[in-house]
This record gives C-alpha cells, structure tokens and sequence, in this order.
C-alpha cells in the first residue's frame, strides 16, 4: 500500500511529488507537470507549465500547442523543484522519451515512464538510473511477451512488402503515428531507400523525427498521390484507427498488418482481422523488465500501466518489496 511519506504519492490528478509541488504525466490539468514522452496518454493539455527533455520539446509543441509553457531539459541535467534535485534520463521509448529521477537528500526515486531496451535508431538508448524506489511500467509483464530482434521484424515487412509487390497489391501496415511508424521507416533503411506513403495523421510526426536527424526512407503523404492514383505494390503505414474506415476505400486490392507488441498472441490478429501481424513493441519485455529492476538496485518496485499482477507476484516471491500502482495510462504500444 501507498505509504504516508512516499516521496511520490498517487493524487487525483496523477503521480505527485508532494514536497516538490510537481505531478509526473499527470492525467487532469495541474500547476507543474514534468512528462516523460509524448503519448496522448502522458502528455495531456492544460497544465501550467511543463518541464521535459530537449528533444520531446517539438512532440509537445505538436501535441499541445506552439504556445504551450515549456521547460526544456538535456538528458542528465539537474534542476531544482521545491527542494527536489530532478533530472531526466534517457527511457529508449520514443524520441525524447525519459525516466524522471527524484533526489530528497535521504533517497532516490525513478519514475520510468514507459521504456524498452531494445535498440531503436530513433532514439538514445535507454540508461539504468540507480535508485531505492523504482516505478516501472507492466505493459508485457507476462512471461509470453518475449521480443525478436527489430531488424528481423523490418525484415519481415520488407519480405511482406515484396509479396504485395508480386501479387500487385497495396500493403498497408497499421502502427502507432508517434514512435513505432519512424522505428519501421528507419529500420527499412537496411533493406531499401524506396518511397513509403503515410496517412497524412503521420506527417507532422514523421518531419519531427527528421528534423531531430533520424535517417528515414523516403516518405510521402497517400492524399498528395491524387484521385486516380494506382497504389498497387505500395507500402503505406497507416494509424490503427483508418481501419476499416472510407479512407481504405482508395486501394481497391490491400493486405493488412498491424506492428505492435500485443501480436505476439495470434489470436489478436484473427480477431482484429489483419493478414499479418508483426510483433514490434516501444516498451520492454518481460525479460528485459526483471533485468531492469535488478539492474537499478532499488529496494522498493511499484508496478503500474498493464500486467501488474504477475510480476508483482513474481517479485514478492523473490523477496523484493513489490506493489501495485493504479495510473491512468492507455495504450500505445
């Protein structure tokens, strides 16, 4: 159970550090908010002021407004709130994403936000922040979740494209706007430099990515093709969410896919109606969660945002000091 003097303490309006006057990824409007990434589900609008790292400022401006109050921090940097020495350390989810450190003096807390340690050309890489309370995600904490190496993933898209090629079908593979759509352009470099199209929700998103200096294949947007485009043997990376919808009308002979970690369980695939499914994640696995935790030292695990329950379990039965912590995280995976 949450603890009287925990340095961060589960508020109505999200994880806050109390003494510090300042809420993490907080999910209602609040005065200080510090953000891990820009996922809608942590980056929300009309907080006062929001402090995150260099790189997720542009994601922010794009998600939030250009006229939204920002702090910029480099990774490593400290600075103070209310008594608090807090910096920001790379997380490996997406571009800018980070884990917050929190430094009382008497001890140190890392609230990851969401992170993999997979390697991912898109971001810097994630850092083990030691600590004596760590709060990490439970998106895949399930022992099944267990993830390939993303240049065998890539490879997988890149044959599949060819097949479409062959039949003179369009290939439209469905992934996350921000994150997992630059993953798959930059990781298609090792197979072509051809042309990918994007549904224009995956623009703004990718010209960020680029201006951050991320090498991507060439791209261009499906309603810059004209009405009487032919769109057979083209790769376009879709939103989940232009499934099924008149949007799809315009390719008269598709194959689908759908990237995301939650494929690795082919019964999402069936039931969600996707030709192929490809099992690429931004967050860690199950084997990569443990080595975390241990990695960080920490005495204390908080568990929050999916499977909670199992590695809690797990935990417990280690002897670790491991709980639950109920956030209001979605899904972006």
């Amino acid at each position: 159970m949450p603890r009287p003097d925990d340095l961060i303490q589960l508020k109505p309006d999200g994880l806050a550090c109390p003494r510090g006057g300042f809420f993490i990824d907080p999910w209602k409007p609040v005065d200080t908010a510090i953000i891990t990434h820009a996922h809608g589900d942590h980056a929300r609008t009309g907080s006062g002021l929001y402090h995150c790292v260099d790189s997720c400022a542009p994601l922010l401006r794009w998600r939030l407004g250009e006229d939204v109050n920002l702090v910029p921090h480099a990774y490593g940097e400290r600075f103070e709130l209310g008594g608090m020495q807090v910096s920001l350390h790379p997380a490996g989810h997406i571009l800018g994403s980070a884990q917050v450190r929190i430094d009382d003096g008497r001890e140190v807390w890392v609230a990851s936000g969401d992170y993999k340690r997979n390697p991912d050309p898109t971001c810097v890489p994630f850092e083990v922040v030691p600590c004596d309370v760590f709060i990490t995600e439970a998106t895949f904490a399930f022992p099944i979740y267990r993830w390939c190496p993303t240049p065998q993933i890539a490879k997988q898209v890149w044959e599949w494209w060819q097949h479409c090629i062959g039949l003179g079908d369009t290939a439209v593979l469905y992934c996350y706007a921000l994150g997992k759509a630059q993953r798959l352009l930059a990781e298609l470099l090792a197979y072509t430099d051809k042309r990918v199209l994007l549904h224009g929700a995956m623009t703004r998103a990718v010209d960020i990515y680029r201006e951050a200096g991320v090498a991507m294949v060439p791209t261009d947007t499906v309603s810059e093709q004209g009405k009487a485009a032919d769109f057979a043997g083209e790769l376009i990376l879709a939103p989940p969410s232009a499934a099924g919808s008149p949007w799809m009308r315009r390719f008269r002979n598709a194959q689908t896919g759908f990237a995301s970690g939650w494929m690795q369980v082919r019964g999402n695939r069936r039931r969600r109606g996707y030709d192929r499914g490809f099992v690429l994640s931004d967050h860690a696995d199950w084997p990569d969660l443990l080595r975390t935790i241990e990695d960080t030292g920490a005495k204390r695990i908080l568990a929050t945002h999916g499977n909670t329950e199992a590695i809690v379990q797990l935990l417990r039965e280690r002897g670790v000091d491991a709980e639950p912590l109920r956030t209001a995280y979605g899904d972006e995976n």
